[in-house]
């Protein structure tokens, strides 16, 4: 097994972790997109509400979010352990150290736009996953929880609407490299396909974040 520890240690071990699991936490920002655009109906939060109910107490989904965690611990372990890696060779490689200089300020930024996100994801989780789990909250016409009061009163806060608008900006960084970064590494590279990946990876970078920056938005300017 001692092979298997020193791939996994190794930079392209790592790096092949992080792409994995970022792809994967992709496809978790989209379903999780689809479901708060529920929160747009004109319906006082029933159809948000529903989804919760479901997301929460649906077996099979409880499961996946073990998945989910696992998939968060290996690529925010990694990409640390590469950040750090990288930073102590950084001083003595010229050759690194030009190429650095060349590339976009947010490639070279992972590490701290992925511990914005971090910090508003273990905030983000105490204020809605922390409450539904863990305390008593009211239900709706409908018997479901009222998740949608939550979100109502969360986004009439300024400190954590700015503190949600500035991690999607951070997300939306970390996206841009991270995507296309994340099929080179897994060697879906092509001159063919790459103009095509890249372009996916602007739009669903751009096109994501912008939707969950404009929930907060929404809410604290117009539903307040």
């Amino acid at each position: 097994m001692s092979w298997i520890s020193n791939t996994f240690s190794s930079s392209i071990g790592r790096k092949i972790i992080m792409s994995v699991t970022g792809l994967f936490l992709c496809s978790f920002l989209v379903v999780h997109l689809v479901g708060n655009l529920q929160l747009f109906k004109d319906d006082n939060g029933v159809a948000f509400n529903a989804y919760s109910e479901f997301m929460g107490h649906n077996p099979i989904i409880r499961t996946i979010e073990w998945v989910l965690v696992l998939g968060f611990g290996f690529h925010i372990y990694q990409g640390l352990a590469l950040a750090a890696k990288n930073r102590a060779a950084r001083g003595s490689n010229y050759v690194s150290d030009h190429i650095e200089q060349n590339s976009k300020w947010y490639s070279r930024s992972m590490a701290l736009l992925g511990s914005i996100v971090l910090f508003f994801l273990v905030v983000h989780l105490y204020n809605f996953l922390g409450s539904l789990r863990f305390m008593d909250v009211p239900r709706d016409a409908n018997g479901n929880e009222d998740a949608y009061g939550l979100v109502v009163q969360a986004f009439r806060n300024p400190f954590y609407v700015a503190l949600y608008v500035v991690a999607q900006v951070a997300l939306c960084y970390h996206l841009l490299h991270g995507f296309q970064s994340a099929f080179q590494t897994l060697g879906l590279n092509h001159r063919k396909y790459t103009p095509a990946i890249k372009a996916l990876g602007f739009g669903f970078s751009i096109i994501v974040c912008a939707l969950f920056a404009a929930m907060p938005v929404y809410f604290f300017f117009f539903k307040s």
